[in-house]
Order: C-alpha cells, then structure tokens, then sequence
C-alpha cells in the first residue's frame, strides 16, 4: 500500500509588532501620571484635615478631675486625770484658737460634750445593775485627732473605744480576790491619777486606799472631797466642807468607802497601780514639802508629827 501524505502547508507569517513609542511619549506619560497621584494624594490630605477639622470642634474637652481636698485636721490633748468637766473646757479653748487662727469653726462643742457624757449606760461589762451613770473615768485621756465636722458623740465613741483598748490590759485577778469589783477599781484608779505625782507612787497610793478599805477607815483622800465640792486644788478645804455629809466627802470619818463615781480619768498607768497595790502596811500619806513626793506610814503618830513638822498640821 501506499501511504497518501498531507499535502505541506507554508508556516503563517509572524503577526507585525506595533510600533515602540518614542521616548518623549514615554516621558510624557509619566509626567501625566504623577499629576494625577499629586492630585489624588492631595485630594486624600483635605478629606483627612477636615474629618480632623470636624472631628477637633465636635469634641468637648473634658473636664480635669476635681482634686481630691482632705479636710483640716485639728488636734486636742486630754492629760491624764482630767475630768469630763476640764475636757470639756479644753474642747472650748481648742475650739476658740481654731476659730481665731485658723477660720474653723468646729462641730464639737463643750455644751454638747457635756451632755453626751453626762448620763450613759455604762459600757461592756462595767453595766451591772443597767443604771445610767455619767461617763467620768472612762473618757480615755489621750490625743485626738478629730475635723471640723466631727460631733461630740463621735469624740466620746473613740475616748470609750480607748478605754476598752487599754482597760483589756488590766489583770483583775487580785481585786476581785478582795472582793473588789471593776468598777471599784476604776474608782481607786481616778483616786490614784489625782493624788500622785511621781510615778513610783502610783503602787503605794493605791495600796494606802486598799488598806483603809479592808480596816473599815474613811479615806480621808482630799481629792474626793474637792471633786464632791466643786473645790479647786487653789483653794483650801474649809472646815465646813470637811464636815459635809456630800458622798465624795472622804474626810468626814462617817463616810467610809469608795466615792460614787470615779472623780477623774485615769491613765493605764493608775488602771494598773489600782489593780495591783504595792505589799505594804501603810493607812497615811501626806504630801512632802518638793509638793511632789508624799511620806507614807502606818503609824497615825508618826503622820501627824510629820504634817505638823511640814505646816500640814
């Protein structure tokens, strides 16, 4: 057989390319393009500056927090031994020197202390029979710190919280051993911040009070009759007022016990000395002539011989 072959077509002639441009075309449309992302960039730059614009005058600026002002604080020192009416007379004076030289004008007043004081059940387990009493010997002495509108009932909360704070320090034990209740304590403690000066005596004092209770003898203790009397520590005790029947008149042989009431506001110190009295024998004391120190004895002679030799006679 013979094979037929297909017949040979001529290969298609290459398409014709277009012409390249010339160069100043070429320059000519890169100069178009670049004006035209000029302007686009442009354009773009005006849209942002005005949402900017637009954006910076509808925003209110907002307010710088008001700074935060802590109220003055103000400071008052009640000594140990002070009663409720000589705090409440330090509260007066501070009062006025915040008014005079600081322009304060505080909530606490001396009239308002006074009678938040004046008639309380008496706190924790110092209530007993539920009577109310005033708040004398346990008005904590300290410093306080306190603002202008801090009230009087809050004052006296922190002089009770106080109280409570270093009262818990006591040990009872040998009190009540003598058949001494916490308030009797307390009683003997304001006794022994009004009488002692020096420290040391604290114990002895104490001790003096504790005897004279277990032999049946008045106090014979200034302090109480004073604090009864409304008699200040300036003045003499009269011959009249020795003689008063008034209960906190320790002096007259016919009262004999505790006073009251506490006639102060004692210290942890006197709370302490009041709980555990030093092992000693004396009944008499009697202030030495550096009105300081006292002499202590047991003998009725020997003190009376030493407040005549001293002018006490």
């Amino acid at each position: 057989m013979v094979e037929q072959q297909a017949p040979v077509r001529p290969a298609p002639e290459p398409p014709e390319r277009p012409p390249r441009p010339s160069r100043a075309r070429i320059l000519a449309r890169r100069a178009v393009a670049l004006i035209l992302l000029a302007g686009v960039l442009a354009f773009v730059g005006l849209i942002g500056f005005a949402i900017a614009g637009v954006l910076h005058v509808g925003d209110k600026p907002k307010p710088k927090p008001t700074p935060i002002v802590a109220p003055p604080s103000l400071r008052i020192i009640f000594p140990e031994g002070f009663t409720r009416a000589e705090m409440a007379e330090r509260i007066r004076a501070v009062n006025q020197i915040a008014r005079s030289k600081r322009k304060i004008n505080p909530k606490l007043s001396a009239k308002t202390y006074l009678a938040a004081t004046a008639s309380s059940k008496l706190p924790g387990t110092f209530a007993g029979d539920g009577r109310r009493r005033q708040l004398e010997g346990f008005l904590f002495p300290s410093t306080y710190e306190f603002e202008p509108r801090t009230t009087s009932r809050q004052l006296v909360k922190r002089q009770l919280d106080a109280f409570h704070e270093n009262w818990d320090q006591v040990d009872l034990a040998y009190a009540t051993s003598k058949n001494l209740t916490p308030y009797d304590v307390l009683i003997i403690a304001s006794i022994v911040e009004k009488e002692v000066i020096a420290p040391e005596e604290r114990p002895l004092v104490a001790a003096v009070i504790y005897n004279r209770l277990h032999a049946g003898m008045n106090l014979g203790i200034d302090a109480t009759t004073r604090y009864g009397l409304h008699v200040p520590g300036t003045e003499p005790l009269l011959e009249s007022q020795l003689n008063s029947t008034n209960p906190y008149n320790t002096r007259n042989p016919n009262i004999k016990g505790l006073p009251p009431t506490p006639i102060a506001n004692p210290g942890l110190a006197s709370m302490q000395a009041a709980a555990h009295p030093a092992k000693v024998d004396y009944l008499y004391f009697v202030r030495k002539p550096d009105h300081v120190h006292h002499f202590f004895t047991a003998s009725a002679a020997e003190f009376q011989a030493y407040a005549n030799a001293h002018g006490f006679g």
